[in-house]
């Protein structure tokens, strides 16, 4: 009598639990409508991150930095010429090997100047990414300078 009971309390609890584990055709397709729409609002998250990280710089914002630049690069053109003077008095055989540094770093100058004035500051270009980079190539060329002339006191 006990193992029948038991067989049928077993039963019944298999079958309950079959019944209410299975979701209705309604249930499984407001479950995907709701991932869907999860996915679109994280896909739309993406899309404003990607726009706010590609902004474009304000016009002053913008005007700040490229006098700003312009100022540097037209500091790092006269410590160019110095450095060309001193080389033209000095008349040592090792002038050959600083004027090819000295025009390598004019070249770099000149190429920063370019690469200032063809950016264009509008949606499709990344003014954080160029700021920074910018920046970066500007310190490097300005530190070479630096080292040039503590490197050549004589």
């Amino acid at each position: 009598m006990k193992k029948s009971i038991f067989t049928l309390a077993l039963a019944t609890f298999v079958i309950g639990s079959s019944i209410t584990s299975c979701k209705p055709n309604t249930e499984k397709v407001q479950d995907a409508q709701e991932n869907v729409d999860s996915a679109k609002v994280a896909v739309t998250v993406a899309e404003n991150d990607l726009d706010q990280a590609k902004r474009v710089a304000t016009a002053e914002e913008w005007q700040a930095f490229k006098d700003e630049t312009n100022a540097k690069i037209n500091e790092n053109n006269a410590k160019i010429d110095e450095l060309k003077l001193k080389l033209n008095k000095t008349g040592k055989n090792i002038d050959k090997t600083y004027q090819v540094s000295i025009d390598a770093m004019e070249q770099k100058n000149r190429d920063l100047k370019i690469k200032m004035d063809s950016y264009k500051n509008d949606v499709n270009s990344d003014w954080k990414s160029f700021k920074r980079e910018f920046n970066h190539d500007m310190d490097e060329l300005g530190q070479s300078l630096k080292d040039f002339t503590v490197n050549n006191k004589n």
